[in-house]
């Protein structure tokens, strides 16, 4: 690869309109400019003009164009007052020294002598001339730690591992070491060793390589890279004081989170084997009976993909009658119990699909860019095209199939499923809203727009009703319209254990909505003890879902095992008890752009403890959840954050006083889920009516002090 040279650093503009530019030895054109006091963006753009030339992710009045945002619009940015001085220029914040041989650049926030980032001093910036690969150097300090990057497995800090943005149908993923999964994500944060934050954007609708210490070359100190695979090398520094500085810019940045309906706070069923049954309309009204026999809350129940099935091929948007007999009805018996419905849809047609010439014929398929016929690829036991989501044709037919097949049937809202686009074929392209792109550079835009064609067709169907749907595909945006999840886990203690670090993982990227199929997707059944401590770990995450697809035709539901389904039903009552609190801090990821969980160092980030990796996580900032994830564990060993003042945690339920800053051996019998409350918490509390089963909008019986 070949380093790019540049010539001497001149400043354009103005006091806030001032950008450092370089011109560079192949005819492009390096830019800094600050866009906040804490964040700057770095922008090299080719001499053929960009390969991107619009984003999707970036919104920061909180909405993209349909057809994208111009990479060179500054619109929705309080460009802030800066300095400059021979090669260093910035804020009061954050500064920037700028070099040209080799071109580099070194970042100083918060007047710290010691920069927050720096680029590799001996190369930094270099081009494959064979190819659109760039890279983008940095240098690497043993006791940094890296966080962030998406739906990523294992240890939180990414140090020493090498990591895609790129999304895959991940069935049965090594829930420690799988990657990658679901979501193309560019974004990670930097802890520096003297206790430095700072995250990094890379504006890129091309797959990155991260390699965060993994390689190592003689010839130069230690140091990391992203590789960007045939996109643009344009990206954003957001310095804070803390993690939480960080993620709230970074998700201000691409546009905020959306705050769902409440009902969907609440506990939720689903199966594959239910929708897929024969007899599925028999199945599932047998399932609503049960919940009600077995007086659990449950808020909604998500159909699988089975109602639009013939044998295991999908059809999006029709129902298979012989199963479905009389769908309208079902979902009217669903909503007199007080379940709200969502309903599996998928993106690709198969090659049988009864509208599969209509779109066709619309150009709304993925196409050969060599012969404009759409790409066929596996899909669902067949072959299949995917849906053209930069086509305004193809939103058309989107949102009128989804209202009339899936919402006029008494549907509320869409799943967004089997979304991430992997499409192998080189010459695969999109329309781009008339402006054609590239399959390669378009794989994570397309879950995005499909969700967001869910979101408005669902408002334009109940316009006074808030918006929730899901997607398990996407990239930076996709929070803006929906809660998401870690994909097709399997069942087993591994899965249990590392899910929760992936989950932690997620709201540290800005994905603050998020969950796991409870109990596990794939694999064999869980046996008793596993799914009551899967239930436990996660009735209070901000997405509670139980979904299975188990060869033995076996659903998972909180009553599957009876010597443990009083546990599990305590569990999600838990839930419904701290529905309030719970949905306290949507509305604060919401407005303040906060993480609902995050793990301890995101409250503490001065205790060191904290840094280290463990299985705990708060609930907002004054609830530390301990999850049990080890089989037959009956005791907890915990670390409580030290906190100001003397300030002590208390056993949620009995009351206990533990000491902060130390470690803890705590009771964890089965039907015993660790939970603590700092000193100062007053954490609100719900009940249902006497007789009744717990509900989402349960009025507030106790403010719980501690």
């Amino acid at each position: 690869m070949t380093p790019w040279q540049a010539t001497a650093w001149r400043f354009q503009g103005d006091d806030a309109g001032r950008v450092a530019t370089t011109s560079l030895d192949d005819g492009g054109e390096m830019q800094v400019r600050f866009l906040g006091e804490t964040l700057a963006r770095v922008s090299l753009r080719p001499a053929g003009g960009w390969r991107e030339p619009r984003t999707w992710a970036v919104a920061p009045q909180g909405q993209a164009p349909w057809e994208g945002r111009e990479r060179e619009d500054l619109s929705g940015f309080n460009l802030p007052a800066t300095g400059a001085e021979e090669n260093r220029f910035g804020t009061s914040q954050l500064s920037v020294t700028l070099a040209t041989g080799p071109l580099g650049l070194c970042w100083h926030a918060f007047g710290a002598d010691t920069p927050v980032l720096q680029d590799r001093a001996t190369t930094a910036y270099l081009r494959q001339g064979r190819g659109g690969l760039v890279r983008h150097y940095q240098a690497r300090d043993r006791a940094d730690r890296y966080y962030g990057l998406g739906d990523k497995t294992g240890p939180l800090d990414l140090h020493g591992r090498r990591l895609r943005t790129a999304g895959l149908d991940a069935l049965g993923y090594d829930p420690e070491r799988g990657d990658p999964l679901y979501k193309h994500w560019p974004f990670m944060i930097k802890r520096a060793g003297n206790g430095q934050w700072v995250g990094l954007y890379y504006d890129t609708l091309a797959a990155c390589t991260f390699d965060l210490g993994c390689e190592h070359d003689n010839y130069h100190d230690f140091y990391r890279y992203v590789e960007i695979d045939d996109g643009d090398l344009d990206y954003y520094v957001i310095a804070g004081r803390s993690p939480a500085e960080v993620i709230a810019q970074f998700v201000q940045l691409i546009g905020g989170t959306q705050l769902p309906p409440r009902w969907s706070a609440g506990f939720a069923q689903t199966a594959m084997g239910l929708a897929d049954a024969p007899d599925a309309q028999v199945q599932l009204g047998k399932f609503l009976d049960e919940a009600i026999a077995h007086r659990v809350p449950v808020s909604s129940f998500h159909y699988g993909s089975g109602y639009s099935s013939r044998g295991k091929r999908r059809y999006v948007f029709t129902w298979n009658a012989s199963k479905f007999p009389d769908p309208k009805a079902l979902n009217a018996r669903f909503h007199e119990a007080g379940l709200m419905l969502v309903a599996n849809t998928k993106p690709c047609l198969l090659d049988d699909h009864p509208a599969f010439g209509a779109v066709e014929a619309a150009g709304g398929f993925i196409q050969d860019a060599r012969t404009g016929q759409p790409v066929l690829e596996p899909f669902w036991d067949g072959q299949g095209s995917h849906l053209d989501f930069s086509n305004p044709t193809t939103l058309a037919w989107w949102k009128d199939g989804l209202t009339r097949m899936v919402l006029n049937y008494g549907i509320d809202a869409g799943w967004n499923d089997n979304n991430e686009y992997a499409i192998n074929e080189d010459y695969a392209q999109s329309s781009g809203f008339g402006r054609p792109v590239p399959m390669h550079r378009s794989r994570g835009l397309h879950p995005l727009l499909m969700t967001r064609a869910t979101y408005e067709a669902q408002q334009a169907h109940s316009p006074q009703a808030p918006v929730y749907t899901i997607t398990r595909g996407g990239m930076p945006g996709i929070q803006r319209y929906a809660q998401t999840w870690t994909g097709d886990n399997s069942s087993d203690w591994r899965n249990l254990r590392w899910n929760l670090r992936t989950g932690l993982q997620m709201s540290l990227s800005g994905m603050f909505n998020v969950g796991h199929d409870v109990g596990g997707f794939f694999g064999p059944s869980p046996g008793p003890e596993l799914l009551a401590r899967w239930v436990q770990a996660c009735c209070l995450n901000p997405r509670m879902v139980m979904n299975s697809w188990k060869a033995d035709g076996v659903t998972t539901v909180p009553w599957l095992h009876p010597e443990v389904s009083a546990i599990t039903r305590s569990a999600i009552e838990l839930r419904y008890r701290l529905m309030p609190y719970l949905w306290s801090l949507f509305e604060r990821a919401a407005s303040q752009h906060e993480p609902i969980i995050r793990p301890t160092f995101y409250d503490f980030p001065e205790d060191a403890q904290c840094l280290e990796g463990c299985d705990d996580f708060m609930l907002g900032s004054s609830l530390l959840v301990a999850p049990v994830v080890e089989e037959g564990a009956t005791r907890r060993h915990i670390y409580l954050p030290q906190l100001p003042q003397g300030g002590q945690w208390f056993d949620f339920e009995t009351g206990q006083a533990y000491a902060s800053g130390q470690w803890h051996t705590v009771d964890a019998a089965l039907d015993k889920l660790p939970l603590f409350a700092r000193s100062g918490a007053a954490i609100a509390c719900a009940a249902p009516a006497p007789g009744q089963v717990a509900r989402h909008d349960d009025p507030v019986s106790e403010i719980r002090r501690f």
